[in-house]
């Protein structure tokens, strides 16, 4: 598979300069790029690569061409070119590419026009997947669950009774969707299971990572909007609800009836509490604890950064002081008011 740079120039939203029939089959770095290969320049530190790169043609802006000794395509935002050019060489087979005679289809199925099921996957009576959609190998749909069209699950993927999915969704291998929440209820030091009985509500144009999981609501539902992306190995709680385009790094967490506002960017490894509200446009950086509502965007910050290990063990021993250290301050601004007066 291979196209033109000028194809590549109408599909991207880009300008030519240069061979508008060079030909170019695959993406690579400015560095590894070999002939027949496109790179991208998205980070100026990298500008004197681009006059060493082998690469067929390069994708930058209009303020680096001076310094590009090979065909370009054009644009503003450069690293929107790599993403669009990816995605027209992207050479990713589909999780299924027929239904396979070892795959387990109860009676009761509706299955849309081109659905693909892989090997050992089990669809259970009631469920409806789209047109388009493509089920990988070893995965469980259950019962009553929804599949809008053009969405993917790849290998192991298990969806739990009444869950729906919108379209063009993509799920990754071995994550979970629609797992009890964990409810219970104390009697006298024994936990009594309080049975989940909502479900998981997911949007169109979603993408969630491999080995994460998504809670089924209590009561109510567990709703994950259009196009947020989840990365791998998150959980979120039940009766959860995340906002549209938001996005979600690996190891991060969100207890139960928290609600996300649109447009958030949460780092990796993020705690979130449970049952508070987050306003949207908000940015967590890597290792935040988020114990309270938040009513205003921003960035918020609150993991530690690394140090020496016997700086942090002084820095210990001061923070167990700091109590002390208060109260001594304030006797001290006392006396200080008391001298003034």
């Amino acid at each position: 598979m291979s196209y033109i740079l000028a194809d590549i120039a109408k599909k991207i939203g880009a300008a030519v300069i240069g061979d508008e029939q060079c030909e170019i089959s695959s993406i690579a770095t400015l560095t590894s790029a070999t002939s027949g290969q496109i790179a991208f320049l998205a980070n100026s530190k990298y500008s004197a690569q681009l006059a060493t790169t082998q690469a067929s043609a390069v994708i930058i802006t209009k303020a680096q061409t001076n310094l590009c000794q090979t065909n370009a395509l054009v644009m503003d935002n450069p690293y929107m070119g790599y993403a669009l050019v990816a995605q027209l060489l992207d050479t990713t087979p589909n999780p299924a590419n027929s239904i396979h005679p070892s795959a387990v289809i109860a009676d009761g199925v509706t299955l849309g026009k081109g659905v693909t099921i892989g090997a050992n996957a089990v669809i259970e009576t009631g469920v409806n997947l789209a047109d388009g959609v493509s089920i990988g190998a070893g995965s469980f749909i259950g019962i009553a669950a929804q599949i809008g069209a053009h969405s993917s699950l790849w290998s192991n993927v298990s969806i739990y009774h009444g869950v729906v999915i919108g379209e063009q969704c993509l799920v990754h291998a071995n994550t979970v969707i629609g797992a009890d929440g964990f409810g219970y209820a104390n009697n006298k030091g024994s936990w009594v299971k309080i049975p989940q009985l909502g479900t998981v509500i997911i949007g169109d144009n979603v993408e969630i990572g491999a080995s994460t999981t998504i809670d089924r609501g209590a009561l109510g539902n567990t709703i994950i909007k259009n196009g947020v992306i989840l990365d791998n190995q998150i959980q979120i709680a039940h009766n959860v609800v995340i906002g549209e385009n938001t996005a979600i790094a690996a190891c991060s967490v969100i207890a139960g009836s928290t609600e996300i506002g649109k447009n958030c960017v949460i780092a990796g490894l993020v705690g979130i509490n449970g049952h508070i509200n987050i306003t949207d446009g908000c940015v967590f950086t890597g290792m935040t604890m988020v114990t309270k509502a938040i009513s205003e965007s921003g960035v918020y910050s609150s993991g530690m950064p690394c140090q020496p290990n016997k700086e942090w063990h002084k820095n210990n021993a001061r923070i167990k002081k700091l109590e002390s250290l208060t109260k001594r301050l304030m006797t001290v601004e006392k006396d200080i008011d008391a001298l003034k007066s």
